[in-house]
């Protein structure tokens, strides 16, 4: 068995269900203190935070990812138990072993050998936290505060959610888009609906609103982004009966939106389409993410060069998908990349992880990081 598979199923043997941490992260310190990496826990309210580095000169180099997985769901639904990993059909079976426990293993190892027949030009560094499936709230987000404060700069960050599509290094994230959400309540007066000339119906003033909001056009995109997405996920309004005219609507909706929008002009625009409708409503909004782009830079290329030593072609460069703790590094001037296995079965019954593509992933790791020594 190799050293990847292994860690890969000493990991997922840890029920790290959001935003528990189970020990994950002290089974990585201890792997990476024995080759002498500074260790340190930036724990946030019930968030562990694990952060190691090695080196005292030259460019910081970090990988970063999260010990943390969503829930399995019912346990008879799966083919084995999701916490006992289990090898078949060529496959490695448990929750997190896509997302992203195998990205995790696989950077421990690559670690472990480019130690081992290099001498160290750059400073390398490992930064995973516990609440990336969660809020995202006191994980990457607090420790970059941190990192602020204490003027540490990272320049290089490769990220290990699963970025591939069918097989690893198919697809490298090079970007994300970024994520706005809005919660709206419109106001309305209840009533008899056999009286509606004494009552306000909020859901009838909801429905021009929303066709104007769904038929807007945001932006057009550009070459990395597809136009800015308007989605809305829950609508509730009513007493239950067919006879009361409600007093509010409640409306959750979310942008994904490119770098050809910000987050305050969207926020402008929704608010010139409600005043054209009515008068009378709340909203709330709350920001998940900026867009990031990380553009022509060397680090994508070392990246893809990488990629293809292993697997033999150049991976796709993609912003699609969701968001990501890179969101949160990528604003402090790091070149952001995101390199992990498929992404095909994550959060999903029966997650798994290509047990070929464990080791390639450790391998593309390691040229990564000889490629970044010998800059």
């Amino acid at each position: 068995m190799s050293e990847t598979k292994k860690l890969t199923e000493q990991l997922i043997e840890i029920p790290s269900v959001t935003p528990l941490d189970g020990g994950c992260q002290r089974l990585i310190a201890e792997r990476l203190k024995q080759k002498g990496f500074k260790i340190e826990s930036l724990d946030f309210e019930d968030v562990s935070n694990l952060w190691a580095v090695l080196g005292d000169a030259g460019p910081l180099f970090t990988f970063v990812g999260h010990t943390d997985v969503v829930p399995a769901g019912p346990i008879e639904s799966w083919e084995s138990d999701p916490f006992v990993p289990s090898s078949r059909n060529g496959f490695l079976f448990g929750r997190g072993a896509a997302d992203m426990k195998a990205s995790l293993a696989a950077m421990v190892t690559a670690i472990e050998r480019f130690l081992e027949g290099n001498s160290l030009n750059f400073r390398i560094s490992y930064l995973v936290t516990s609440d990336e499936e969660g809020p995202a709230i006191n994980g990457i987000r607090r420790v970059v505060d941190e990192f602020e404060s204490r003027n540490t700069k990272i320049n290089y960050c490769l990220v290990g959610e699963p970025s591939s599509s069918n097989s690893v290094g198919d697809t490298i994230k090079i970007g994300r888009r970024g994520s706005l959400n809005g919660k709206l309540k419109l106001l309305g007066i209840k009533g008899h609906v056999a009286y509606p000339h004494l009552a306000s119906n909020p859901i009838h003033t909801a429905a021009p609103i929303l066709d104007k909001l769904v038929q807007e056009e945001w932006d057009s995109g550009n070459e990395h982004f597809p136009p800015t997405s308007f989605q809305i996920s829950n609508i509730r309004g009513g007493v239950g009966v067919t006879n009361v005219i409600p007093d509010c609507i409640e409306i959750d909706f979310n942008f994904r939106y490119s770098t050809e929008s910000n987050d305050e002009s969207l926020m402008n625009r929704v608010i010139q389409i409600l005043e054209k409708f009515s008068s009378d409503y709340e909203i709330d909004w709350s920001l998940s993410g900026k867009p990031f782009l990380t553009e022509s830079s060397d680090f994508i290329g070392i990246v893809s060069n990488s990629v293809e030593q292993i697997v033999g072609t150049k991976p796709s460069l993609s912003t699609a998908g969701g968001t990501s703790d890179g969101r949160f590094v990528a604003p402090t001037g790091a070149e952001v990349v995101e390199l992990g296995p498929s992404n095909e079965t994550i959060h999903k019954i029966n997650e798994c992880v290509r047990l070929n593509d464990i080791d390639k992933l450790s391998e593309i790791y390691e040229k990564i990081l000889i490629a970044i020594n010998e800059k």
